[in-house]
C-alpha cells in the first residue's frame, strides 16, 4: 500500500531552490505549504496547494501538524477535489465538535458538487427534483415532507412558465416543494422559502446556443442544487426555523412540442409575459416557484440560478451576484458571505428597472432588448413582478461563481459548491 503524503504547514518561505515565493516545497516524503503575506489571503493559498497537488497526480495525502484549523481544512479539501474522484485524504486529529462541522461542510459542499457534475442523462428534472428532497430529508427524517408535482399535472393547477419551457423534452418538468418544519407544530409560521432553478440541460431552446456555450449547461441546475445543499448544511447546523424548499425542474431543449419565440404565457397572478429568447428560460420557471413562495406568507425569499452570462461577465466566476429591493437584505447576505469566506457582490437593483421589459403584446417581454440594459439586473427585475410586495425580505441571487468551466488555480472543472455556506448562515440569522 502506498504511503501517504503529509501536508504541512510553515511560515517560513520556501528555500530558493523551489523557486521564488514558491507555494510549495518537498523533503522526506513531506510536502509543505510555504503561507505567506497577509492572513487574509491564507486560506485562499491553502486552498490553491490543494489544488496543485491534486494536478500533479498525487492521491494519498494526510494534513499534519497543530497549524490545521477547520477552515484551513476546508478550504485545502475545496482544491483537493477532482470530479473523477480517486483521492485519499486523512484530515488529522481535530475534536468531535471540529468533526461533525468539517463533515457537515464537506458532505454537503460534494453532494452539490457531485449533482451538478453528472450528466443530463443521468440527471433529469425528476431525477434532480427526488435527488434533492432525498438528501435534504436525510439530514432530519421526522421534521422533513416533501411532495413532486410533474408532467401534465403542472398544466392543469397553473405553473405556467415551469411546464411550457420543459414541454418539448421527453423528460417532464418537476416541480418540487419541500417542508422542513423544526417546530412539530404544523400551523408553524414559515420563516423563509428557497426557490431554485433546476434547468438540467439548456439548449438554448429555439434561441440556440453554440456548442461551446451549451457544452457546459448540464450545471443550468447549479441554483437547485445549491439550495438543496445549503439546506441540508442549514439543519446540520442547528436550524431551528421553518423553512419551504421550491425547486423548478425542467430540461430546455427543441423540438415540434417545444415553447416558442412569441409565445404569450400567462401566470396565475394575472401577468403576462411575451417570449422574446427562448434562452431565457430560467426566469419563467423561477416565476411559478416565487408565487408559491409569495403564497405561503413567508417574510423571507431567497431565490437562486445560474441565470444570466452578464453577472459573469460583471463578476467573473469568482463572486456570486446579489440582488434586493431592501438595501439590508443586500447587506447581509454579502455579511453572511464575509463571515463563511465565500464571494458574494451586491449588483444594482430599482421598481423602474421592470419597465425596461417591453412587450407589445404582454404585460412583460421575458428579456429587454433595448441599448444600455443591464442583463444580470433585467432578469432581476422581472422576477421581482413575482414576489409578494410585503415580503420583508426578497433576495435573488445570481450563482456566477457556482461553476467552473475550466479549471483554475484554485478550483477542478465542474460544480464547485461556493455559497452553500452563505445561504446556510443566513437562513440561521433570520429573525
Amino acid at each position: 500500500m502506498t504511503a501517504s503524503m503529509a501536508v504541512i504547514l510553515v511560515e517560513a518561505p520556501a528555500d530558493a531552490c523551489w523557486g521564488e515565493n514558491a507555494l510549495l516545497s518537498f523533503n522526506q516524503g513531506c510536502a509543505f505549504i510555504h503561507l505567506s503575506g497577509a492572513q487574509a489571503d491564507w486560506l485562499r493559498l491553502i486552498q490553491r496547494a490543494g489544488r496543485r497537488l491534486d494536478s500533479q497526480g498525487i492521491k494519498q495525502l494526510a494534513l499534519t501538524g497543530e497549524e490545521w484549523d477547520l477552515e484551513r481544512r476546508y478550504a485545502f479539501c475545496q482544491g483537493f477535489y477532482n470530479p473523477r474522484g480517486g483521492q485519499q485524504l486523512d484530515l488529522g486529529d481535530m475534536s468531535e465538535q471540529e468533526q461533525l462541522q468539517l463533515d457537515a461542510l464537506l458532505e454537503t459542499a460534494r453532494w452539490t458538487r457531485q449533482i451538478t457534475n453528472a450528466t443530463p442523462d443521468d440527471v433529469y428534472p425528476t431525477v434532480l427534483a427526488t435527488e434533492a428532497a432525498k438528501f435534504v430529508a436525510k439530514q432530519a427524517p421526522e421534521r422533513v415532507n416533501y411532495h413532486i408535482l410533474q408532467g401534465e399535472a403542472l398544466n392543469e393547477l397553473g405553473y405556467t412558465g415551469l411546464y411550457n419551457v420543459g414541454r418539448g423534452s421527453v423528460h417532464e418538468p418537476a416541480f418540487l416543494k419541500l417542508d422542513y418544519n423544526p417546530t412539530g407544530d404544523l400551523d408553524a409560521p414559515i420563516m423563509a422559502c428557497l426557490v431554485g432553478k433546476g434547468i438540467t440541460f439548456d439548449s438554448g431552446g429555439y434561441s440556440l446556443k453554440e456548442s461551446d456555450m451549451m457544452l457546459p449547461m448540464k450545471s443550468d441546475m447549479g441554483g437547485a442544487a445549491m439550495l438543496a445543499g445549503a439546506l441540508a448544511l442549514a439543519i446540520r447546523q442547528g436550524l431551528h426555523h421553518r423553512v419551504q424548499l421550491m425547486l423548478c425542474c425542467a430540461e430546455n431543449l427543441v423540438s415540434g412540442y417545444a415553447f416558442k419565440l412569441g409565445d404569450i404565457l400567462t401566470y396565475r397572478n394575472g401577468v403576462s409575459v411575451e417570449v422574446l429568447n427562448t434562452d431565457a428560460e430560467g426566469r419563467l420557471v423561477l416565476a411559478d416557484g416565487l408565487l408559491d413562495a409569495s403564497a405561503t406568507g413567508a417574510p423571507y425569499i431567497l431565490d437562486a440560478a445560474t441565470l444570466t452570462g452578464a453577472a459573469k461577465v460583471a463578476l467573473g466566476r469568482d463572486y456570486h451576484a446579489v440582488f434586493s429591493l431592501q438595501d439590508e437584505q443586500l447587506v447581509d447576505v454579502v455579511a453572511c458571505a464575509k463571515a463563511e469566506n465565500e464571494k458574494a457582490w451586491a449588483l444594482p437593483l430599482e421598481p423602474w428597472h421592470v419597465a425596461q421589459l417591453t412587450s407589445s403584446y404582454a404585460d412583460l417581454g421575458n428579456v429587454s432588448s433595448a441599448e444600455g440594459t443591464a442583463g444580470a439586473t433585467t432578469a432581476a427585475a422581472f422576477l421581482s413582478k413575482f414576489v409578494r410586495e410585503d415580503v420583508k425580505g426578497w433576495v435573488h441571487m445570481d450563482l456566477s461563481a457556482s461553476f467552473q468551466k475550466n479549471a483554475n488555480d484554485l478550483w477542478a472543472p465542474g460544480g464547485k459548491g461556493h455559497g452553500i455556506r452563505t445561504i446556510a448562515r443566513w437562513l440561521r440569522s433570520l429573525k
